[in-house]
């Protein structure tokens, strides 16, 4: 895919892997950091460009954070809502 970039490893102790994903006037950053106790999560941005009235613009950001813990159940929600999406766009 043109639009996924990865970035791999990050120079800052906290952030150990960046996925970026553009998508027209949105990009999307995934990061998996660690804590100083070395337990992983996932944050998840996304940045949409606005433009003001002047022609200038600045970044909409919104972030979740995800934890270990939760990785199971969010990868199986995300799952299930992907294969219905397909399976709904078959019956069209």
């Amino acid at each position: 895919m043109d639009n996924i970039k990865s970035e791999g490893l990050s120079r800052n102790n906290e952030d150990i892997f960046e996925q970026i994903v553009r998508a027209g006037k949105r990009t999307y950053f995934f990061d998996v950091k660690a804590t100083r106790s070395n337990d992983y999560y996932l944050t998840m941005t996304e940045s949409i460009k606005r433009f003001k009235d002047d022609g200038t613009y600045t970044f909409q950001k919104h972030k979740i954070f995800l934890y270990k813990e939760d990785f199971d159940e969010f990868e199986a929600a995300l799952k299930n809502c992907l294969n219905k999406i397909q399976e709904l766009q078959l019956d069209n």
